[in-house]
């Protein structure tokens, strides 16, 4: 699959088989994740990779639209460790550019995938916070449910010439 292909046919997958995802497939996910851009180069990524049932079966108990996870395999919080970020105001960016890859990654290989918000809501993010044991200074930005998809929805063309601008608002 191409890039192209890759970024126009990637839906979020909300519906999972319960196939466990192979740990070669998901070290390519966190490579690809890892290859994103970051501001001066900082990459202050961290990744917790989860597939314990019982943690991911905690999850929907502080977010209310991670249901999907009670299918899944998989998930994978991408979080930024401000401890010493080179840029730290970019650092929030910087993880949602890996979450991307890591979705775009997961299609072109066959999974589904989709992404949940956890920055900026104290909830979710003391949640995420307490199940996976983060130090104080690394913030949860996002968790991206992964496996093998139940679901195929179709192709969606979102391009909206109403909302592009060129040179002047």
């Amino acid at each position: 699959m191409d890039t192209i292909e890759a970024i126009m046919t990637r839906r979020s997958i909300r519906r999972f088989t319960p196939q466990a995802v192979p740990e070669e497939e998901v070290d390519l996910l966190l490579r690809a994740a890892m290859q994103a851009p970051s501001a001066g180069n900082g990459q202050p990524w961290h990744f917790v990779v989860i597939t314990d049932r019982k943690l991911l079966d905690q999850v929907p108990n502080f977010h209310p639209y991670s249901n999907m996870i009670l299918e899944a395999p998989l998930a994978i919080l991408v979080c930024a460790d401000m401890r010493k970020p080179k840029r730290p105001h970019y650092c929030e960016e910087d993880c949602s550019a890996a979450s991307e890859n890591l979705l775009l990654a997961a299609h072109a290989r066959g999974l589904g995938a989709v992404w949940l918000g956890i920055a900026h809501n104290q909830e979710r993010e003391d949640g995420m916070r307490h199940l996976v044991g983060l130090p104080a200074k690394v913030q949860p930005i996002s968790l991206v449910v992964v496996g093998y998809p139940a679901e195929k929805p179709p192709r969606e063309d979102r391009y909206k010439l109403e909302r592009l601008h060129r040179n002047k608002w």
